[in-house]
């Protein structure tokens, strides 16, 4: 099978399974307890009249095939409706909230590929006491979820060291990248861990393969050899891992974000489900399936490329 065709192949079963989320995203949250209707009332008793009028304004009382194709019409077309709320397009709340939690995650990813990379390489390489020192250390950050990591390095470096601020996202890029310093460092510290370990495993797998020692035995310099023979060929292995991190970045940004205040969408997300703003709420989760969706697709077609091993399209049968 041809890159082409594989690429375009890839894009139609994401198309298709983007269509599948969206209708289990829109039918979820209607067979969730509560209506919007209760919510808008805040508890108070309304005549059937005020009733009929929510009902008809939000479409609640429509057919769910109906209310469906029209949501997806509208959201084809960038349209995700009116926040219940907050009485606004959630559009508007998305592009107000949206930059920060982008931020936050391209904070939180650099530190990822950088310290993960670097560990991985180190202890794979160096051995001994470094070794050592590093599977310690990445056990203790495996070990310690985001919310956690989010209340230790608050409490030290906003609040007793006072070398952070506390809270919020900060205004111009100078400004947020100081505030989101913190929670960029509680959502990376897992995932730094994890990707230290995978890369570390995969270069010692290929450390013992045999092109590596032919390698070694015709001179070519240690240096030549880990960059070339060893980490390029791990780095299949360890690209496999790039979904499951970008969705472990989705969902802790939730607490993390909460934590900080930091007012992206993961906060807003939060916040929506208590009050059963159900389009935003809606927005919000198509918005993560297709980051993640995406995710996986620039994985799958960056894969072949790094590791020419990798076959396109599925594997054939044995005669």
């Amino acid at each position: 099978m041809s890159f082409l065709r594989f690429a375009v192949r890839r894009l139609a079963e994401m198309a298709a399974t983007l269509l599948g989320a969206s209708f289990v995203i829109f039918g979820a949250l209607y067979l969730a307890p509560g209506n919007p209707a209760s919510f808008l009332l805040g508890g108070r008793s309304a005549s059937q009249e005020a009733l009929q009028a929510i009902n008809e304004h939000y479409h609640l009382d429509d057919p769910f095939a109906v209310r469906y194709l029209n949501w997806l019409g509208q959201v084809v077309q960038g349209d995700f409706g009116r926040s219940i709320t907050y009485r606004t397009d959630v559009s508007r709340l998305l592009a107000d909230r949206l930059p920060n939690t982008l931020m936050l995650i391209s904070m939180a990813l650099a530190l990822v590929l950088v310290f993960g990379l670097l560990l991985g390489w180190v202890g794979a390489v160096r051995g001994g006491k470094a070794d050592s020192t590093i599977l310690v250390t990445t056990t203790v950050a495996i070990g310690t979820p985001s919310f956690v990591a989010a209340v230790l390095l608050q409490g030290l470096f906003a609040v007793r060291l006072g070398w952070f601020p506390t809270g919020g996202a900060g205004e111009g890029f100078a400004s947020m990248l100081w505030h989101l310093t913190l929670p960029a460092i509680a959502l990376a510290l897992y995932l730094i861990g994890m990707l230290a370990r995978v890369t570390r495993a995969s270069m010692l797998e290929v450390l013992g393969q045999e092109h590596v020692t032919v390698a070694r035995s015709r001179g070519v310099s240690a240096r030549q050899v880990i960059r070339r023979h060893v980490f390029r060929n791990s780095l299949g292995t360890v690209l496999t891992t790039g979904g499951l991190i970008v969705s472990t970045l989705l969902v802790c940004t939730i607490l993390v974000e909460s934590a900080f205040s930091v007012g992206g969408i993961g906060q807003l997300l939060e916040l929506s489900t208590t009050t059963k703003d159900f389009p935003t709420v809606q927005a919000i989760s198509l918005i993560m399936v297709a980051l993640f969706m995406t995710v996986n697709l620039v994985v799958d077609l960056l894969h072949p490329l790094v590791d020419p091993r990798v076959t396109l399209g599925p594997a054939k049968k044995a005669s």
